[in-house]
């Protein structure tokens, strides 16, 4: 990506958020090659979740946080992904259990971060879960105050470090009941794959519209 303007950059990703996105076609470059949960799909049953890809300026950088997740019995324990989680009816649509999630869990104030729009859903089905990802901006680095509870570690990740082919892999990584093999951004000692590197790869996307 050129360097350009936090402003104009931001402009250009809300204006692409409206076209038609890329979708499928772009989650499949870093979809699993093998694991038992891509036979399953989304029933009635399954939970509604959103997570807030927090977009801020460093420098004439742009970077956006991670989380690591803290050990517990499910799914995701240890896992890098996006603050976020499962609709709560107090919550009056996605968008707000984006942020209400990314202040719970990364300590982000609700009110100052701007809405660009959301990314196509995804299902994730190990947990049973649609995930709406919500694009939002800062126009200053964030003061992160993470969740103990919830959160190891948090780390900032400039975008353009993705564009780097160097940090892809693949290989098989175990969860519960199962051994997948997938492609993965291998980032600060961690690997990022899953739904988690479909929702990057899709906003890289969304920047070459």
């Amino acid at each position: 990506m050129k360097k350009q303007s936090f402003s104009s950059f931001t402009e250009k990703i809300q204006k692409n958020l409206k076209k038609e996105l890329p979708g499928e076609k772009a989650h499949q470059i870093m979809e699993a090659l093998y694991a038992k949960y891509l036979t399953l799909k989304p029933t009635e049953k399954t939970r509604n979740s959103a997570i807030l890809m927090l977009l801020y300026p460093i420098g004439n950088e742009i970077y956006f946080p991670l989380i690591v997740r803290n050990s517990y019995n499910g799914f995701h324990s240890n896992e890098v992904g996006f603050p976020g989680g499962r609709f709560e009816i107090s919550d009056e649509n996605l968008i707000q259990t984006a942020l209400r999630e990314a202040q719970e869990e990364i300590g982000v104030n609700p009110d100052e971060v701007k809405i660009l729009g959301p990314l196509t859903k995804i299902y994730i089905g190990p947990s049973d879960f649609n995930v709406l990802p919500v694009v939002g901006f800062l126009p200053h680095r964030p003061n992160f105050k993470p969740d103990s509870r919830e959160v190891q570690q948090i780390f900032e990740l400039k975008l353009n470090s993705f564009l780097d082919p160097n940090i892809l892999g693949c290989s098989e990584i175990s969860i519960p009941g199962d051994l997948v093999t997938t492609p993965y951004y291998e980032v600060n000692g961690h690997k990022v794959w899953g739904a988690t590197a479909k929702i990057i790869i899709e906003l890289l996307s969304v920047l070459k519209l």
